[in-house]
């Protein structure tokens, strides 16, 4: 069983649910740190052989569609993270198939293959967004990423589920979080927050847990989260810690993890591990005409 390691591209100022984070509207305005980052994250990966899953904020690949068209070439699986960077359960049904399927259309038209797969801001799948995988469907996606399931700051959805499975649908997966129960409780120690928090030692040995029971490892890290000079938006103590908590560990865990374990992407997984195969119809122009010319270039 093989490990999965993935990135949130995103920058610095996209961290959710912050009275005073800056909107779309003001992001062009601020300084980005997303090139350098990503562009060290890439060169981490390939020091190492090891391929990710980069899940792209459609905003972010089409004003730096070089970013997308780099990792592609350097056989990196391309997804993605929705386009306006918004929690999933604080959007209609409606906006987050529109949002979903324009972010994937923005980052298809970039890289030039079908994205298969997305995942979700702040893990925001909960049980107040039953439509979720239906909408991705829709979108024509083939899996997902975003079922956190434990509790969570954003939600979390704690169902118990936390090997991949096919909600409903024999040609859709979802990738659950990895967690790994101690005493009884389902932990994340594998991503975000949690993998700078806990020293490499016991991330280690959590991973060979996981791996022992069929499941593959989800790793999850931001470019932001190896950037010890990188600006900071102005929040309480406890978000504060939970932002940036032990950040300039997370550089080495990377280079550890990616050493210690062997990586494969998504779109990897499935088919090898679950003998999955893309729809005859899987293609780019296979995407449902719900976009207005009202909304700029993106027509369909």
């Amino acid at each position: 069983m093989k490990c999965i390691f993935t990135i949130d591209v995103e920058d610095w100022y996209h961290i959710l649910d912050l009275p005073g984070a800056p909107e779309m509207g003001q992001w062009d305005s601020l300084p980005s740190r997303v090139e350098q980052n990503f562009t060290k994250l890439l060169r981490i990966l390939a020091e190492r052989k090891a391929k990710a899953t980069c899940f792209f904020i459609g905003w972010i690949a089409q004003k730096y569609p070089h970013l997308v068209r780099e990792a592609s070439r350097q056989g990196h699986e391309i997804a993605s993270h929705g386009f306006r960077h918004e929690l999933a359960y604080a959007m209609t049904p409606e906006e987050f198939l529109e949002d979903a399927v324009r972010s994937k259309k923005v980052i298809e038209e970039i890289c030039g293959q079908a994205v298969w797969g997305y995942r979700a801001s702040g893990f925001s799948l909960t049980e107040n967004t039953p439509w979720f995988f239906d909408k991705l469907i829709e979108a024509g996606y083939r899996y997902d990423s975003s079922l956190f399931p434990a509790k969570r700051g954003h939600g979390g959805l704690a169902n118990g589920r936390y090997a991949p499975y096919r909600p409903d649908s024999a040609d859709f997966v979802e990738f659950p979080v990895s967690v790994q129960r101690v005493l009884g409780r389902p932990i994340c120690f594998f991503g975000g927050g949690y993998l700078r928090l806990f020293p490499y030692s016991l991330i280690r040995t959590m991973t060979r847990r996981v791996l022992r029971q069929e499941r593959p490892t989800v790793f999850y890290v931001h470019p932001r989260e190896i950037d010890l000079d990188s600006p900071r938006l102005a929040m309480n103590l406890k978000r504060r810690f939970k932002s940036y908590v032990n950040i300039a560990t997370t550089e080495p865990k990377i280079k550890k993890v990616l050493t210690d374990f062997e990586m494969v992407t998504f779109r990897e997984y499935l088919v090898e591990t679950m003998n999955y195969s893309a729809p005859k119809a899987d293609s780019l122009l296979n995407l449902p005409a719900i976009l207005s010319q009202e909304q700029g270039a993106f027509k369909i």
